[in-house]
């Protein structure tokens, strides 16, 4: 919710923003480990001006206080996760408290300037300039071409992505089509830590595509989208291929892979709303005891990818039981473990800008062989089962 301010010059400046909880606590997948929780705080502050109806400002500002077990600062609960900032040209410390040099307790406070852009249009094109959020993809779970600051799929929080540094260059062709360009900044500069895009998009025959061209850390993506109804339902399939470093001379060994989703969503009278989707990741490993040792590859270290296996089913289901209260699931199964991941959940809106929200995030698969973490049986019988509550309050 935003309160818009309207200037005598037609300028307009909006405020707004949100004050989230999350409460959670979770037990480790080896024997004998006992339970840990962690109490996240979110405040954040949106900002926007818009001098004339061609030119805004957009600015976010989030504070962020923790309390937690003072070993899940260096040590997260999951092993595998995504660098929030990677591509950003500069940026403050993240901990305000505790400094560098100071003791590790239980609290830890946080902050993040998560949008500062400039956007310009004219009668050709929409220019951006400054740190925005930047996603690609019509897949429901998984992102084959969302690798710049993807989610993963335990997220708690994924109303705002993270924002990245950027130029960015859209062009209209036509009714519903678009050329989207630009440059996404790394730190320093630095062009091996940067990447550079081409992505089209447009609509034919009732569906829509796009292709992508994403060079990322001297990695190369293409990509491409396609996204239609069929019947009452909607269809998607999203695909990338990467080769990695291309452009280096020299023999070596190839790490390039496929990553590729597809699926079918389908709405039951306006209150049922299911979805179905399978995942394939040409970067994961076969078997359990390859996975740790698979992190190195690049499509880790740099490709955004995540998931550990290679075929993945993710089914889902959202309920609306009455105007206020809805209750969803969600399933991801690694089919060669085979492990699964369930997420149910219970949401009650409580007033209009004031949401509420329980759930938990369960796994089931063979746990790590002899208590020892780094002796996968299993992808998701190595996590934790993980309850939380989420309390919203909008402004």
């Amino acid at each position: 919710m935003t309160a818009p301010l309207v200037g005598t010059a037609n300028s307009e400046f909006q405020v707004g923003g949100y004050y989230k909880n999350f409460s959670t606590a979770f037990n480790s997948p080896l024997p004998d480990a006992s339970l840990m929780g962690i109490v996240v705080n979110r405040l954040r502050l949106n900002l926007s001006y818009a001098p004339t109806d061609s030119l805004s400002f957009d600015f976010a500002y989030d504070f962020t206080p923790r309390v937690q077990d003072p070993l899940l600062f260096s040590q997260p609960p999951i092993a595998v996760g995504i660098a929030a900032s990677r591509y950003r040209l500069a940026d403050f410390e993240a901990s305000i408290y505790p400094g560098t040099d100071e003791p590790t307790g239980s609290v830890g406070i946080y902050h993040n300037l998560d949008r500062a852009a400039v956007q310009f249009s004219t009668d050709f094109a929409d220019f951006s300039i400054g740190r925005d959020a930047i996603a690609w993809g019509s897949a429901r779970i998984i992102n084959p071409t969302d690798i710049i600051a993807p989610y993963t799929f335990d997220q708690l929080d994924t109303e705002d992505r993270v924002g990245v540094d950027a130029f960015r260059v859209r062009i209209p062709v036509g009714v519903m089509g678009e050329i989207d360009t630009g440059y996404i900044f790394g730190s320093n500069f630095d062009f091996d830590k940067s990447a550079v895009f081409l992505r089209t998009q447009l609509n034919a025959v009732e569906t829509d595509f796009s292709i992508l061209l994403l060079e990322f850390q001297r990695d190369l993506l293409v990509g491409f989208d396609v996204a239609r109804g069929i019947g009452g339902a909607g269809f998607w399939l999203e695909t990338a291929y990467v080769l990695t470093t291309p452009f280096d001379e020299g023999p070596g060994v190839s790490d390039n892979y496929l990553r590729t989703s597809v699926g079918l969503d389908y709405s039951f009278g306006g209150e049922t709303y299911t979805f179905i989707e399978y995942h394939f990741n040409g970067a994961g490993a076969r078997k359990p005891e390859n996975f740790l040792t698979n992190l190195e590859q690049p499509a880790y270290t740099r490709g955004g990818v995540y998931l550990l296996g290679t075929h993945y089913l993710a089914p889902g289901i959202a309920y609306q039981l009455t105007p206020l209260i809805s209750l969803s699931g969600q399933m991801l199964f690694n089919l060669s473990d085979p492990s699964t991941w369930i997420a149910p959940q219970i949401a009650y809106n409580v007033a209009e800008d004031i949401h509420l929200s329980v759930g938990g995030f369960i796994s089931i698969g063979k746990r790590p062989k002899n208590g020892d973490s780094t002796e996968f049986q299993s992808e998701f019988g190595s996590y934790p089962n993980l309850f939380f509550s989420s309390f919203r309050v909008y402004f």
